[in-house]
C-alpha cells in the first residue's frame, strides 16, 4: 500500500519543494522521492531504512531530524554529484548559520560540521530521477547522541541552545536551497565553487586524498574546482585529481 502524506504545501519557491509532501513515517525519503516529478519535495519524521554515503545507514529518532529529499533536473552540465553537494551543502550551510549564527565547514564530501562535530549529511543519487537527500539534525541532545554511541554528532539545539520547530527549519531550508538553486540554474557557478572552497576550508593547507580504488595521495591543497583538485605534491610537481574520483579529503 502506498503510503499517505500527513500534509502537502506549496512554498513560495521557484524551483524546490513544489510541492512538499510530509509523512509520519518512510522506509527512505530518497527512495520515495524516485517516484515523483522535478520539484517535489518529501519529508519523513521517522526513516525506516535510511542511506548516507557509501551504502551507510541514517537512523534518528521520530521528530528529531529534517529528514528531506528533492528531486532535481539542472542543466546537463551541472548534472554532477560534486556540484549538486556543493549547492546543497553551501545552501544547508546558510540555513545553520541563519538559524543559529553558528558557521558550518564542509567535511569531504558531503558532511557538514559545526565546532568539529556533524550536523548534517547529504546523498546525491541518480534512479529513475535525479534526487538530492539531507539528513540535519535538529532536536536531538548531547546526552542523546552519547547514549547513541555519536560523540561526534551534534544539532541546532545543541549548538543554538534552544528547541526548534521542525516546520520552521523546514521552510527556511528550502528557501535557502530553492535560492541556491535558482543561481545554479542561472550559471553563477563561480560563486557557488567560492563559497564550497570557503566552507571547505582547507586551501592552502597540507591534506590526504583517498580515492575511489582505494590509494591516497598526498600534498599542499593549491586549489579547488569543479573540474579539478590541485595539489602541491613537492618539487613543482602537481597532481589534479577529478572531484568525482575523491573520496575523501582531510587534513594531513
Amino acid at each position: 500500500m502506498n503510503p499517505t502524506p500527513r500534509e502537502t504545501w506549496r512554498p513560495d519557491t521557484r524551483h524546490i519543494g513544489r510541492p512538499v509532501y510530509w509523512f509520519d513515517e518512510l522506509d527512505s525519503t530518497n527512495a520515495y522521492a524516485q517516484t515523483l516529478s522535478a520539484g517535489a519535495a518529501v519529508i519523513a519524521d521517522h526513516q525506516t531504512a535510511g542511506r548516507g554515503q557509501y551504502g551507510r545507514t541514517w537512523t534518528s529518532r521520530p521528530g528529531a531530524s529534517l529528514l528531506i529529499s528533492f528531486v532535481l533536473d539542472p542543466p546537463a552540465e551541472w548534472r554532477r554529484a560534486v556540484v549538486l553537494t556543493a549547492w546543497a551543502a553551501v545552501a544547508v550551510g546558510e540555513t545553520i548559520r541563519r538559524l543559529t549564527n553558528q558557521q558550518a565547514r564542509i567535511k569531504w564530501p558531503n558532511d557538514l560540521l559545526v565546532r568539529g562535530k556533524k550536523i548534517c549529511g547529504i546523498l546525491i543519487e541518480q534512479g529513475r530521477s535525479l534526487v538530492c537527500g539531507i539528513g540535519l539534525n535538529v532536536n536531538q541532545s548531547a546526552e542523546e547522541f552519547a547514549a547513541a554511541g555519536l560523540p561526534e554528532a551534534t544539532s541546532l539545539a545543541i549548538v543554538g541552545e534552544t528547541a526548534f520547530d521542525l516546520r520552521a527549519v523546514a521552510t527556511a531550508a528550502i528557501h535557502s536551497l530553492d535560492e541556491g538553486y535558482d543561481r545554479l540554474v542561472s550559471g553563477e557557478i563561480p560563486l557557488l565553487e567560492s563559497e564550497w572552497k570557503w566552507r571547505t576550508g582547507l586551501l592552502g593547507r597540507s591534506v590526504v586524498a583517498e580515492l575511489a580504488d582505494g590509494t591516497t595521495t598526498a600534498g599542499r591543497l593549491r586549489d579547488m574546482s569543479f573540474d579539478g583538485i590541485e595539489l602541491d605534491a613537492g618539487d613543482g610537481a602537481v597532481r589534479a585529481l577529478i572531484p568525482e574520483h575523491v573520496r575523501q579529503l582531510r587534513p594531513g
